[in-house]
């Protein structure tokens, strides 16, 4: 059964024509998306989860997470897509029911271990990639299965890779992008929808991987990363901004308060 949510979420994402996601943290943020415009809404983990007050990196539970996604996809007519980290320990089959149950229609998995920050290998993740779809099936769901690359975050490799390769050492950036490939043709393979290699920026190494991963690429948008405009020419089909809006919106707070503390108007901060 095709969810009529899911198959919208699906179809937008468009190489050339991305799907713009400015990740939310609560229903708040939700609807002001959607009254923004954007046709879909999009969790952060590393927002959600100090809002629920935990850190990032699998520290809420599950259920808090879950709930979350809930309040989120009751409070906004568009499709849902939740960032669930690595799934929060959860077996695929109670993965697939817990999310369909808050409606949400689709969700972020990465390929790294948020306990240890190393790289899992690729044919074990696209394993666990193949049983959500395979559960969501056999549940009669549909999701969108946005796949993470952390090759650009922990370093090119397998399990044993620990932390970020240094890009001064020769060779560096071929074999991050080698095996960024590798893992996004593999995780599409395995039932994904889009790939996401978090921390990619240079628009060159953007271009090959839309080229040669085979499916939708989705890329984080921050400082450094090419406009939307050229990332629309560069053929990506989704954009997210991750925990980039939470995170100013907490810069926005401080200096408010500051302002509070040193007895001035905090409605001055930024200009009339």
């Amino acid at each position: 059964m095709t969810s009529p949510k899911a198959a919208e979420l699906r179809a937008l994402h468009v190489p050339g024509r991305p799907l713009v996601l400015p990740n939310v943290w609560d229903a708040a943020s939700a609807r002001a998306v959607v009254e923004a415009g954007f046709p879909a809404v999009a969790t952060g983990s590393a927002a959600v989860a100090p809002v629920l007050g935990y850190a990032d990196g699998e520290e809420a539970p599950a259920g808090a997470m879950l709930d979350a996604v809930a309040r989120i996809a009751r409070a906004v007519p568009v499709p849902v897509t939740a960032d669930l980290e690595r799934g929060y320990g959860l077996a695929p089959a109670e993965l697939v029911e817990r999310l369909v149950a808050t409606g949400a229609a689709g969700l972020n998995l990465e390929d790294s271990d948020p306990g240890t920050g190393t790289l899992v290998d690729p044919d074990e993740h696209a394993g666990f990639l193949a049983e959500v779809r395979a559960a969501a099936a056999g549940a009669g769901a549909d999701l969108v299965i946005n796949a993470r690359v952390d090759t650009y975050l922990r370093g090119a490799g397998t399990s044993h890779g620990a932390g970020a390769a240094d890009p001064r050492d020769e060779g560096t950036t071929d074999r991050r992008l080698a095996d960024a490939v590798e893992r996004g043709r593999r995780y599409l393979r395995a039932g994904a929808d889009c790939v996401y290699p978090i921390g990619v920026a240079g628009p060159e190494v953007i271009k090959t991987l839309v080229a040669e991963v085979g499916g939708p690429v989705n890329v984080l948008f921050r400082p450094g990363v090419p406009s939307l405009a050229e990332l629309a020419a560069l053929g990506v089909a989704r954009v997210s901004f991750g925990h980039g809006l939470h995170a100013a919106t907490q810069r926005y707070l401080a200096a408010m308060l500051s302002a509070i503390a040193s007895g001035e108007s905090p409605y001055e901060i930024g200009g009339p």
